[in-house]
C-alpha cells in the first residue's frame, strides 16, 4: 500500500490520465546563455549560443540563420532608405525645374542645393543606422565563429586540429560564406541541412569573378575540382565511420591531381572511374542502388534489402561531364539527380554547362534540380526573403595546410577500424 496504489484508485475512479509518452519531451527548449549585463549606453556584449535549440549546435546552427536574416534586413532597409533620399531629391529638382519662376535670378541653384543636402542628410542617417548595426553584426560574428563545431567552421579553425572522427550526424554542413557589398567584412556560414535534399554543381565554366579577377578554364577547372574535394572531405569528416561512401567519376583523368588528397587516403569506395566502361559501371550500380531502396521502401520492407547491402549515404562526383557519357548515361545521370537523395544517393557534377549544350533543353532539369556553387566568389545566390544578390565563396583549405590530409587520414583509419 502506499501513493502509488492511491494514485491508481484515483485514476480508475475518474481521476485526470496522463496519456504522453513518458519519454517525449513536452516543454520548450532550454533558454539560451544570456550576456553580461553591457555598461550603460553600450549594445550587450553577443554570446555564442545566444539562440533557442536544444543542444549548443542546434542554438549556434540558429545563432547563425538569425544573423543571416538581420543583415538581410539591415541592408534591405539601408537600400530602401537610399532609394528613397534619392527619389526625392529626383521629384524636388523635377519640380523645381518645371517652374519658369525658379530659373530667374539663380533660384534654381539655391534649390539644387537645398535638394542635394537634404539627400545627404537622409543617406548619411541611414548610413549611421547601417554601421550601427553592422558593429554589432560584426562583433557577434567574432564571438560565433571560433565557437563552432567542426561541420560548421572553416577550414582554418581551431576546432579541425581537434577534430576526431563523430558518432552521430550533424544537423547541418558549411558550404562556404556569404557576403553583401554593404557589410564586405561580415561573412555569414552557409549551412545545409543534412542529409543533403539536393545534388551540387560545382561550376567550372565562369572565368570572371565578382571582384573583377579573371582565371583561364584550366585553372578554373582545377579549382572546380578542388572546391569539390573540399565539400566532400567535409561531408566524409562530418558523418560516423562506415555511414558516407565516396564515389568518383573521372573519365579522362583530367582531375587526377585534385583528387589526390581523396585517393592518396583510400577514402573513395574505389579508384577515380575511367572511360566511357568505368562510366557506365558506376551509374548501372548506383541507379541499381536506387530501384532496390525504393522499391524496399515502397513495399513496406526497408530491412529486405540483400545481406551484406551497403546502408550508408552515397556521394558520387562526377567530372568532366559529358565526356565519356552517352545517352543511356545521361538518362541515369538524370535519374539519379531526381529520385537519389531519397534514398541517400547525392550527385556532385563539375562542369561547365556549355559544353553539354548539345544536348539542347534536355539537360535543363538537370541543373536546375542542383545547387549551383561557384571555385570563386559570385554573386549569383538570391534569397527568397528581399532579393538580395549575395556573394558567395567557397570554402578552400589555406594554401599550405595539411589539415585536409590529417582529417582524411583519420577518416581512413576509422573506417578500417569500422569494417573488421
Amino acid at each position: 500500500y502506499g501513493g502509488t496504489g492511491a494514485a491508481d484508485r484515483s485514476a480508475t475512479a475518474g481521476g485526470p490520465i496522463d496519456y504522453s509518452h513518458p519519454g517525449r519531451r513536452n516543454s520548450a527548449p532550454p533558454p539560451p546563455p544570456t550576456a553580461p549585463p553591457a555598461p550603460p549606453g553600450q549594445p550587450a556584449r553577443p554570446v555564442a549560443g545566444d539562440a533557442t535549440g536544444w543542444s549548443m549546435e542546434e542554438r549556434l546552427y540558429n545563432q547563425v540563420w538569425g544573423m543571416f536574416e538581420d543583415l538581410a534586413r539591415t541592408a534591405a532597409a539601408y537600400r530602401s532608405a537610399v532609394d528613397f533620399a534619392e527619389s526625392r531629391m529626383d521629384k524636388e529638382l523635377e519640380q523645381a525645374l518645371s517652374d519658369p519662376r525658379s530659373r530667374i535670378g539663380g533660384q534654381s541653384d539655391a534649390v539644387r542645393e537645398a535638394a542635394r543636402a537634404r539627400h545627404a542628410q537622409l543617406v548619411g542617417q541611414a548610413r549611421e543606422v547601417l554601421d550601427r548595426d553592422l558593429a554589432q553584426l560584426a562583433a557577434e560574428a567574432d564571438v560565433v565563429e571560433p565557437a563552432l563545431p567542426p561541420a560548421f567552421a572553416r577550414w582554418d579553425n581551431p576546432a579541425w586540429h581537434a577534430y576526431r572522427v563523430p558518432m552521430e550526424i550533424p544537423m547541418a554542413l558549411r558550404l562556404g560564406d556569404l557576403r553583401l557589398p554593404e557589410a564586405d567584412r561580415i561573412r555569414i556560414p552557409m549551412l545545409l541541412r543534412l542529409p543533403l535534399e539536393r545534388g551540387l554543381w560545382i561550376d567550372s565554366g565562369r572565368a570572371d569573378s565578382v571582384d573583377g579577377s579573371f582565371t583561364d578554364s584550366h585553372d578554373m577547372r582545377r579549382l572546380a575540382m578542388e572546391t569539390a574535394v573540399a565539400h566532400a572531405a567535409r561531408l566524409l569528416a562530418v558523418y560516423p565511420a562506415g555511414e558516407f561512401t565516396v564515389h568518383v567519376i573521372d573519365p579522362a583523368g583530367s582531375g587526377e591531381q585534385p583528387l589526390a588528397p581523396l585517393t592518396r587516403t583510400g577514402v573513395p569506395a574505389a579508384p577515380p572511374a575511367r572511360g566511357a566502361a568505368g562510366v557506365a559501371e558506376v551509374l548501372g550500380r548506383l541507379t541499381q542502388r536506387v530501384d532496390l531502396v525504393q522499391m524496399a521502401l515502397r513495399g513496406g520492407a526497408p530491412d529486405a534489402l540483400p545481406p551484406g547491402f551497403d546502408t550508408s549515404q552515397q556521394l558520387l562526383i562526377v567530372n568532366d561531364f559529358p565526356h565519356g557519357f552517352d545517352d543511356r548515361a545521361v538518362n541515369q545521370l538524370r535519374y539519379l539527380a531526381d529520385e537519389g537523395p531519397s534514398v541517400g544517393v547525392h550527385l556532385m557534377m563539375v562542369a561547365d554547362r556549355e559544353e553539354s549544350a548539345g544536348y539542347g533543353p534536355l539537360l535543363d532539369p538537370l541543373w536546375r534540380s542542383l545547387l549551383r556553387l561557384t571555385p570563386v566568389p559570385d554573386d549569383h545566390l538570391a534569397d527568397p526573403w528581399v532579393g538580395h544578390a549575395w556573394t558567395y565563396e567557397p570554402p578552400l583549405v589555406p594554401p599550405g595546410s595539411q589539415i585536409l590530409h590529417q582529417v582524411l587520414t583519420q577518416v581512413a583509419a576509422a573506417r578500417r577500424s569500422w569494417s573488421r
